[in-house]
């Protein structure tokens, strides 16, 4: 790694004429999703300006970066008899399963290496996302008849979700049902495919219409909006076309009859 100066600032108390590394909690506890943030203190008590190198030794798929004073160091340079405060910050991969994680970080310096053994505790998160195989959440129906939806729920968390319940806000008068209805459960990255049911009513007036799709249990929830484009029916169509000849007749005869009077 390359070595950064850094401006150290003396702080209050002599060093005990060793050099050391510490940290105040070295066990910490956080969701995948969050970085662990650890307050460390480097201490030079050798007697002469000494540039460390520091390293975390973190397990696949994770990283670590130190900041002095905000600035992002890969190392610095410390007078003797200079004690400065670093900020060690892990990221776990978004995948890691929850336990306890030990990751060893070292100041590697002229003549020693210093080293802390720190503790991450991942904690289980929650995640679900509901969408449709495509992608896409848009469709059309034509007014009075139904249609039939494919759905993915998807776990995007660490733990798994039981009970898992399906339901939607459509406009007034319309149906919506699910086939099935209910998710018993669904582990950790596993994507199960339902059916959504959409009814809309006769005479409903052709547009745009949105219904939001909701799956959910006590832990997590996710909610799809849906657009859906109503169409009237050609027989409607038809009718329509039929009553304005009817009534265009009707005129006509009503002229021709009174119109001469």
């Amino acid at each position: 790694m390359a070595a950064f100066t850094v401006k150290v600032r003396a702080q209050t108390g002599k060093p005990k004429g060793r050099n050391t590394f510490t940290v105040r909690l070295m066990n910490l506890e956080s969701s995948a999703k969050e970085p662990f943030r650890y307050s460390a203190t480097l201490s030079n008590g050798s007697g002469r300006t000494q540039v460390y190198e520091l390293g975390a030794m973190v397990p696949a798929g994770w990283s670590g970066v130190f900041r002095v004073d905000g600035s992002q160091v890969a190392g610095l340079r410390l007078d003797s008899g200079r004690i400065q405060e670093i900020s060690v910050e892990i990221t776990a991969a978004p995948a890691a399963k929850p336990g306890k994680y030990k990751v060893p970080v070292v100041a590697v310096g002229d003549n020693d290496t210093l080293r802390l053994e720190l503790e991450a505790v991942v904690k289980g998160s929650y995640g679900l996302e509901l969408s449709t195989p495509t992608g896409r959440l848009s469709d059309d129906i034509t007014e009075g008849s139904g249609k039939r939806i494919e759905m993915t729920v998807k776990n995007t968390g660490t733990l798994p979700l039981e009970g898992l319940e399906l339901s939607a806000q459509s406009p007034v008068s319309w149906s919506a049902t699910f086939e099935p209805s209910k998710i018993e459960r669904l582990e950790p990255g596993q994507t199960k495919t339902l059916i959504a049911v959409l009814t809309v009513p006769d005479k409903t007036i052709a547009g745009d219409y949105v219904t939001n799709f909701t799956a959910k249990n006590d832990a997590a929830n996710a909610t799809a909006t849906f657009r859906m484009t109503v169409k009237t029916s050609l027989l409607s169509g038809w009718l329509g076309i039929l009553v304005i000849l009817l009534s265009l007749g009707i005129v006509y005869y009503l002229i021709r009859k009174y119109g001469r009077r």
